[in-house]
């Protein structure tokens, strides 16, 4: 039995929630790890899922990074802020390192860049990016935000189409809510990036915030939009990465980290990457915290889902 138990610690430990909860010795364990294994797969959808074997605090902080399921669904979760959704990005991006679930890391660094606009004008907008909530002079006289076939405007076709259908998403059914967010949202974050960094033909869009906190927020949503096109993130797309074929190495993985943050060393927001902060991707936390205007560090949520487990699995007979 101690062989067995010391099994068990071991894959808590691991963060293995998937195969220790298939082999769990007691329902309540079981039901906490699928509570961490839908953490550690970055399943916003189901955080907020009842799951009262799992200490309040955890759940609470769990909920923080949900993604509301309808337009008036409380709390709001990770459209209130990203802030506690990128330290649980970060946490899974080390752990995953770690097991050197490389091909998954890289798909959880993707996740990051898609939506690190919005973290950028968190700030500004008061929340992070909520459809429910955008500041009307998003559609004042002159703009062109949500118009789609302005040929003056620098947003793509599908941009144009994203935005579009955020300006009027909280008033459809939670059908098409969750549809918006399945497809449309992160392109809205993109598409806010251009509007504010690098449109070459301004509208009046962005004249809801003031010249000088505009000048901030452009230098950041500009890193944002340059974090996109790094060689880190461009390893998600690259074949035959992420088409089930082969996943990079260590090696590759920081090789194309290296090369990023010489890319991202053009301003003061850029060159937080190079800031040696001890994590696997040294320099991430601190390029995500100068992005988002505050400091965003690693979660620990993972970490008391494991501590929890194990304080279990000593309860055991």
């Amino acid at each position: 039995m101690d062989s067995t138990r010391e099994l068990f610690v071991a894959l808590a430990r691991r963060y293995a929630f998937a195969d220790l909860g298939a082999l769990a010795p007691a329902e309540e364990i079981a039901e906490v790890c699928e509570f961490g294994q839908r953490l550690l797969s970055l399943d916003a959808e189901d955080f907020a899922a009842e799951a009262r074997v799992v200490p309040a605090d955890l759940r609470r902080r769990a909920r923080a990074c949900h993604m509301p399921q309808t337009p008036r669904e409380q709390p709001r979760g990770a459209l209130e802020s990203l802030r506690p959704a990128y330290g649980l990005l970060l946490e899974v991006i080390a752990v995953r390192w770690h097991r050197r679930e490389l091909s998954t890391m890289i798909a959880a660094v993707h996740i990051a860049s898609e939506y690190l606009p919005l973290l950028a004008f968190e700030p500004q907008l008061g929340h992070a990016g909520d459809p429910a909530r955008w500041p009307a002079g998003l559609s004042a006289a002159g703009s062109r935000f949500g118009v789609i076939g302005d040929r003056e405007c620098d947003h793509t076709k599908s941009e144009q189409s994203a935005t579009n259908r955020t300006l009027r998403v909280s008033i459809e059914p939670g059908q098409g809510w969750r549809a918006y967010f399945d497809r449309l949202h992160s392109q809205v974050a993109g598409a806010l990036g251009v509007c504010v960094a690098t449109c070459r033909n301004p509208c009046t869009a962005m004249d809801w915030i003031d010249p000088e906190p505009r000048a901030d927020l452009q230098s950041r949503a500009r890193t944002a939009l340059a974090f996109a096109e790094t060689p880190l993130v461009r390893l998600r797309h690259a074949a035959p990465v992420g088409h089930g074929f082969g996943v990079p190495s260590p090696e590759e993985v920081l090789d194309a980290w290296e090369r990023s943050r010489a890319a991202l060393d053009k301003n003061p927001i850029g060159t937080a990457a190079l800031k040696d902060d001890g994590f696997p991707l040294p320099g991430l936390p601190a390029l995500f915290s100068a992005v988002a205007g505050t400091p965003i560090a690693p979660s620990t949520l993972l970490r008391g889902v494991s501590e929890h487990v194990v304080s279990l699995l000593d309860r055991q007979p």
